[in-house]
């Protein structure tokens, strides 16, 4: 589904009562093809989102702030907060038919115009000024288009005008019928036909009129009826251009799958929404939320998982060492038999093959020629003392790397958790101090500070903390616990650390298990239907020597078995 012109329409108007007129306050790269803008209208601020993604190019306002979602600006970030940021957005206008929209800015460097195009593999953010581009978000070159060129420096020119489609507000049944006597594909579909014929009709209107006209969707254009197919278009038709939107979302089994600013009948589980920016937003999903810093997360999880790789290959080849004792005992058998043959041995040997067991496989002894026999023999004993001593020590490094694979699958939960920069940082920094970031160092962050443990406070006032990176499951279990403090992790995989504050009275069963249940939701298996939780007495709770922060072993526990569960459903229901 793609955003038409008229949908582009009922848009200007929707901003033009929100937003035209207010001071943009902020300019914030959201992702990178996204821009949002803080404006500052009708006593409050709106957050409006403008992408040039090619799959999905849209502009909408969204209900809650926008959040930066790169470390480092865009060219096109750094040019709009030049010429935009605290400017005043005057006007929002769409050339005729177009889809593309005209943002007017009186800013700090004169007035200049955003152009928004939402149109697929073409979406592009365009800043002009006096007529001239100043930058974009994407660059069209002559090898592209030689007639419209979106580069710095050029003019900026609207899309050539759509020739031989007529305007549906004027239409009469004869021109409807002269647009189906003209086509002479006997397999094009009557959807086709519409769309391609008159401006602004979407296959998704087209259907929504053929099916208001008793036909089938996927009649062929030869078997249309003008005289209904007109009807049909001038009921759907009529209010739009009275400019009387009804915005409405197609949503089926949970899912949006359209929206539309007219009521569509064609299909199942049309329902109105009160803005359009709202319907918007429930089909390509508002970036917000947890989901705002998908993009951030995207190579700080690419070298979690190449450090888990690594270290997994790491153990499985320690492992291997601690059973296969083979080589070590070669090592040692070919040093006995160089000296149990060691008179037999001529001056400038190189080679020894002998049995060790009379059964056994003989043995190809290489021999340093200008070694003694016992010098070789005691060669391979050395030999073999080394590699006990190697062996001796395999476990400790089993160990250790036990431990640092627990550590870096932790930091894996930990950015799924991050919901905000200093957060993703923290994950990233601590990469880096492991050795685990490949590439060039990354400089932490200026201003973004440590970031915070989750206070909830449950009905009743009981306090729980929620740890939601290693740093603050320390912080948590050994600062912000004391002894008779219950203490919950979700069992056996990587998740944080949540403190149920007591405070001299009885803890309830109800608030225990929303205690577990924030750990079921802040842990790996956050999508499980059920996750088992252990819990215990904080005293209970040790760190482990030498172990990275937030690694602990514990004893005395008890478990629960419960749905997971966030701070807001916790709030929300109990």
């Amino acid at each position: 589904m793609y955003l038409d012109s008229l949908t582009l329409s009922a848009l200007v108007d929707e901003l033009l009562d929100t937003v035209a007129g207010g001071r943009i306050q902020d300019v914030i790269d959201v992702d990178t093809e996204g821009i949002g803008l803080e404006i500052y209208a009708e006593r409050r601020r709106h957050y409006l989102y403008l992408s040039a993604d090619p799959m999905r190019p849209r502009l909408h306002l969204v209900s809650e702030k926008l959040r930066r979602g790169l470390v480092k600006p865009t060219p096109l970030g750094l040019v709009l907060r030049r010429y935009v940021e605290d400017g005043l957005l005057e006007h929002i206008s769409q050339p005729p038919w177009e889809r593309i929209l005209q943002l007017e800015i009186s800013g700090p460097q004169g007035p200049v115009s955003l152009y928004v195009e939402p149109m697929e593999k073409r979406g592009n953010l365009i800043v002009v000024q006096e007529g001239n581009i100043i930058d974009c978000m994407r660059r069209v070159g002559p090898d592209e288009n030689r007639y419209r060129l979106i580069l710095p420096a050029h003019e900026y020119k609207l899309p050539p005008p759509q020739m031989g489609k007529l305007d549906p507000y004027t239409l009469t049944v004869a021109d409807l019928q002269n647009i189906f006597t003209a086509n002479d594909d006997p397999k094009r579909k009557t959807a086709q036909v519409l769309a391609s014929g008159l401006l602004g009709v979407s296959p998704l209107l087209a259907k929504e009129v053929i099916h208001r006209s008793g036909a089938d969707l996927n009649q062929k254009a030869v078997e249309a009826e003008p005289e209904k197919l007109f009807q049909a278009l001038s009921d759907v038709i009529a209010p739009l251009r009275r400019r009387e939107w009804q915005p409405g979302i197609v949503e089926n089994d949970g899912r949006v799958e359209a929206y539309s600013v007219y009521p569509i009948t064609h299909v199942a589980g049309w329902n109105p929404v009160e803005t359009l920016s709202a319907a918007m937003s429930a089909y390509y999903g508002a970036p917000v939320g947890d989901d705002a810093y998908d993009a951030a997360k995207i190579p700080v999880r690419e070298a979690i998982q190449e450090a888990i790789t690594k270290l997994k290959a790491r153990l499985t080849s320690l492992e291997r060492g601690l059973t296969d004792d083979s080589d070590r005992e070669r090592i040692k058998q070919c040093g006995e038999l160089i000296l149990a043959y060691q008179y037999t041995l001529q001056p400038g040997q190189t080679e020894l093959k002998a049995q060790y067991e009379m059964d056994g496989p003989e043995l190809v002894i290489k021999l340093d020629p200008v070694l003694s026999p016992l010098e070789n023999a005691q060669a391979y004993f050395t030999r073999y003392d080394k590699a006990k001593r190697a062996l001796d020590d395999v476990p400790r490094l089993v160990e250790e790397n036990q431990q640092e694979l627990q550590l870096v699958e932790q930091l894996g939960a930990d950015l799924e958790f991050a919901r905000s920069w200093p957060e993703i940082d923290e994950v990233q920094q601590v990469l880096q101090q492991r050795g685990h970031w490949q590439g060039k160092p990354q400089k932490r962050i200026a201003g973004s500070g440590a970031s915070a443990p989750l206070r909830v406070v449950t009905d009743g006032d009981y306090v729980i903390w929620v740890g939601r990176n290693s740093r603050q499951n320390e912080q948590v279990t050994f600062s912000k616990g004391s002894p008779q403090d219950l203490w919950f992790h979700a069992h056996d995989v990587p998740g944080a650390h949540v403190i149920l504050k007591f405070d001299g009275r009885p803890l309830p069963d109800v608030v225990k298990e929303q205690a577990a249940a924030l750990a079921a939701f802040y842990s790996a298996k956050r999508t499980d239907g059920r996750v088992i939780v252990d819990y215990t007495r904080c005293l209970n709770v040790r760190k482990i020597k030498g172990a990275a922060p937030g690694m602990v072993t514990y004893k005395s526990e008890g478990t629960y078995a419960v749905m997971p569960r966030s701070e807001k459903d916790i709030n929300s229901s109990d």
